[in-house]
Protein backbone atom coordinates (compact mmCIF):
# COMPACT_ATOMS: atom_id res chain seq x y z
CA UNK A 1 0.00 0.00 0.00
CA UNK A 2 1.27 3.21 -1.07
CA UNK A 3 1.64 5.88 1.88
CA UNK A 4 -0.21 9.25 1.47
CA UNK A 5 2.87 11.74 1.09
CA UNK A 6 3.14 15.76 0.91
CA UNK A 7 3.25 16.84 -2.19
CA UNK A 8 3.50 20.47 -4.62
CA UNK A 9 0.16 21.16 -6.54
CA UNK A 10 -0.05 19.83 -9.69
CA UNK A 11 -0.50 21.68 -12.97
CA UNK A 12 -3.75 23.36 -13.42
CA UNK A 13 -4.88 22.47 -10.32
CA UNK A 14 -7.87 24.58 -8.95
CA UNK A 15 -6.37 25.51 -5.98
CA UNK A 16 -3.41 26.72 -7.42
CA UNK A 17 -4.99 30.13 -7.32
CA UNK A 18 -4.86 30.28 -3.50
CA UNK A 19 -1.48 29.19 -3.38
CA UNK A 20 -0.43 32.14 -5.48
CA UNK A 21 -2.77 34.49 -3.49
CA UNK A 22 -0.81 33.88 -0.11
CA UNK A 23 -3.42 31.44 1.17
CA UNK A 24 -2.10 28.46 3.24
CA UNK A 25 -2.13 25.44 1.15
CA UNK A 26 -1.43 21.97 1.23
CA UNK A 27 -1.46 18.59 -1.17
CA UNK A 28 -1.23 15.44 -0.22
CA UNK A 29 -1.44 12.32 -3.07
CA UNK A 30 -1.87 8.57 -2.44
CA UNK A 31 -1.94 6.09 -5.71
CA UNK A 32 -4.74 3.35 -6.14
CA UNK A 33 -5.17 0.21 -8.68
CA UNK A 34 -7.86 1.03 -11.63
CA UNK A 35 -8.98 3.83 -13.44
CA UNK A 36 -11.18 5.77 -10.51
CA UNK A 37 -13.10 8.76 -11.76
CA UNK A 38 -13.01 12.03 -9.67
CA UNK A 39 -16.84 11.21 -9.10
CA UNK A 40 -16.09 7.61 -7.28
CA UNK A 41 -13.02 9.52 -5.23
CA UNK A 42 -15.49 12.52 -4.00
CA UNK A 43 -18.41 9.85 -3.10
CA UNK A 44 -15.79 7.56 -1.23
CA UNK A 45 -13.86 10.40 0.41
CA UNK A 46 -17.18 12.20 2.02
CA UNK A 47 -18.87 8.63 2.88
CA UNK A 48 -15.64 7.37 5.12
CA UNK A 49 -16.37 6.42 8.79
CA UNK A 50 -14.16 9.40 9.54
CA UNK A 51 -15.60 12.23 7.34
CA UNK A 52 -19.08 10.75 8.45
CA UNK A 53 -17.87 11.64 12.53
CA UNK A 54 -17.02 15.30 10.71
CA UNK A 55 -20.74 15.21 9.40
CA UNK A 56 -22.44 14.46 12.52
CA UNK A 57 -20.50 17.39 14.21
CA UNK A 58 -21.42 19.65 11.84
CA UNK A 59 -24.90 18.64 11.47
CA UNK A 60 -25.25 19.78 14.88
CA UNK A 61 -22.37 22.43 15.25
CA UNK A 62 -23.60 24.80 12.10
CA UNK A 63 -27.05 23.10 11.24
CA UNK A 64 -25.68 21.28 8.46
CA UNK A 65 -27.19 18.14 7.99
CA UNK A 66 -25.77 15.60 5.02
CA UNK A 67 -25.76 12.42 3.86
CA UNK A 68 -24.81 9.55 1.67
CA UNK A 69 -27.26 10.06 -0.97
CA UNK A 70 -26.19 13.69 -1.19
CA UNK A 71 -22.63 13.27 -1.15
CA UNK A 72 -23.20 10.99 -3.78
CA UNK A 73 -25.42 13.79 -5.92
CA UNK A 74 -22.54 16.18 -4.92
CA UNK A 75 -19.72 13.50 -6.73
CA UNK A 76 -22.30 13.33 -9.59
CA UNK A 77 -22.79 16.84 -10.23
CA UNK A 78 -26.18 16.68 -9.50
CA UNK A 79 -26.33 19.66 -5.90
CA UNK A 80 -23.75 22.28 -5.90
CA UNK A 81 -23.80 22.01 -1.89
CA UNK A 82 -23.00 19.56 1.02
CA UNK A 83 -22.92 19.84 4.63
CA UNK A 84 -21.08 23.09 5.20
CA UNK A 85 -19.43 23.28 1.77
CA UNK A 86 -20.40 25.04 -1.69
CA UNK A 87 -18.67 23.98 -5.20
CA UNK A 88 -16.39 26.96 -6.21
CA UNK A 89 -15.02 24.88 -9.20
CA UNK A 90 -15.39 22.08 -11.23
CA UNK A 91 -13.92 20.61 -13.98
CA UNK A 92 -14.00 16.54 -15.34
CA UNK A 93 -11.32 15.31 -13.20
CA UNK A 94 -11.32 18.47 -10.20
CA UNK A 95 -13.73 19.55 -7.44
CA UNK A 96 -12.65 22.63 -5.27
CA UNK A 97 -14.88 23.32 -2.61
CA UNK A 98 -15.69 26.49 0.07
CA UNK A 99 -16.66 26.78 3.38
CA UNK A 100 -19.98 28.30 4.37
CA UNK A 101 -17.61 31.04 6.00
CA UNK A 102 -15.60 31.81 3.12
CA UNK A 103 -12.33 30.66 5.33
CA UNK A 104 -11.23 27.56 3.70
CA UNK A 105 -11.22 25.46 0.33
CA UNK A 106 -11.21 21.89 -0.20
CA UNK A 107 -9.86 20.08 -3.25
CA UNK A 108 -9.88 16.71 -5.06
CA UNK A 109 -8.69 15.64 -8.36
CA UNK A 110 -7.98 12.07 -9.91
CA UNK A 111 -5.48 11.84 -12.31
CA UNK A 112 -4.38 8.92 -14.10
CA UNK A 113 -0.68 8.00 -13.40
CA UNK A 114 1.52 8.47 -17.09
CA UNK A 115 3.24 4.99 -17.87
CA UNK A 116 0.80 3.03 -15.76
CA UNK A 117 -2.59 2.82 -17.64
CA UNK A 118 -3.91 1.08 -14.79
CA UNK A 119 -3.02 3.21 -11.50
CA UNK A 120 -4.79 7.06 -10.47
CA UNK A 121 -3.54 9.26 -8.48
CA UNK A 122 -5.53 10.45 -5.68
CA UNK A 123 -4.82 14.16 -4.71
CA UNK A 124 -6.74 15.85 -1.54
CA UNK A 125 -5.75 19.81 -0.60
CA UNK A 126 -6.72 22.92 1.37
CA UNK A 127 -6.14 26.12 1.24
CA UNK A 128 -6.91 28.64 4.54
CA UNK A 129 -7.19 32.21 3.22
CA UNK A 130 -4.33 34.85 4.04
CA UNK A 131 -7.17 36.94 6.28
CA UNK A 132 -8.28 33.53 8.01
CA UNK A 133 -4.67 32.53 8.79
CA UNK A 134 -4.19 35.79 10.68
CA UNK A 135 -6.62 34.52 13.28
CA UNK A 136 -4.38 32.59 16.26
CA UNK A 137 -6.61 29.57 15.90
CA UNK A 138 -6.03 28.87 12.34
CA UNK A 139 -2.62 28.68 12.73
CA UNK A 140 -2.62 26.72 16.20
CA UNK A 141 -4.83 23.92 14.24
CA UNK A 142 -2.55 23.15 10.99
CA UNK A 143 -0.88 20.56 12.84
CA UNK A 144 -4.10 18.44 13.19
CA UNK A 145 -5.26 19.39 10.15
CA UNK A 146 -2.28 18.05 8.06
CA UNK A 147 -2.75 14.53 10.11
CA UNK A 148 -6.42 14.59 10.00
CA UNK A 149 -5.84 15.48 5.75
CA UNK A 150 -3.96 12.55 5.52
CA UNK A 151 -6.13 10.60 7.60
CA UNK A 152 -9.23 11.35 5.47
CA UNK A 153 -7.41 10.81 2.31
CA UNK A 154 -6.28 7.02 3.49
CA UNK A 155 -9.81 6.47 4.64
CA UNK A 156 -11.27 7.37 1.20
CA UNK A 157 -8.28 5.10 -0.62
CA UNK A 158 -9.32 1.97 1.73
CA UNK A 159 -13.02 3.20 0.60
CA UNK A 160 -12.02 2.55 -2.75
CA UNK A 161 -9.52 -0.20 -2.53
CA UNK A 162 -12.68 -2.09 -0.62
CA UNK A 163 -14.87 -1.69 -3.45
CA UNK A 164 -12.53 -3.02 -6.29
CA UNK A 165 -12.85 -6.60 -5.50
Amino acid sequence: MRPIESCSLPEGALLSAYARADAYTDCYTTEVAGTIACARYIEAFYTTPLFKLERLILRFAVSKPSTNAQARQLADAQIDAFAAWRVEARTHDQLLMCDLFGNTRSWFMAAPIPGEPMRTCLYFGSAVTATAMRRPLFGKLLGFHMAYSKALLSGARRRIESRSG
